[in-house]
């Protein structure tokens, strides 16, 4: 069980890290592709908006990442559970405010990690 929860934590962890790359690094260029629906003109307008996002996206993935490496199992847990916590709190909103596809890519992974941790 520890280690399909670290592969998820590491799963969830690795998926921030590249919302941090896109939202930071490749705004206009992979996060047009992926946020299709939306009009190209709009894209350099939100560009700082977008790495603000980013930079929240790097604090997710600094937590989970810090939460892998925790030896006290206890401690380990509960840090984990509050950072995939945020990111399903995030998912959830993003469904309810944008796309319920948001919840399926960011969501429900932490759903399954926080569920894995408390069944142990």
């Amino acid at each position: 069980m520890e280690i399909a929860i670290k592969i998820v934590i590491g799963l969830v962890a690795i998926l921030h890290l590249y919302f941090l790359y896109f939202e930071m690094f490749a705004w206009e260029t992979t996060g047009r592709r992926i946020f299709r629906q939306f009009p190209a003109d709009l894209f350099p307008k939100t560009k700082a908006l977008a790495a603000n996002q980013g930079l929240y996206n790097g604090f997710l993935v600094a937590g989970l990442a810090w939460s892998l490496f925790i030896s006290d199992p206890i401690w380990a847990d509960k840090v984990a559970l509050f950072f995939l916590g945020c990111v399903l709190v995030a998912g959830v909103y993003g469904a309810f405010t944008a796309s319920k596809k948001i919840f399926w890519v960011q969501g429900f992974p932490a759903l399954i990690g926080i569920g894995l941790i408390l069944l142990k």
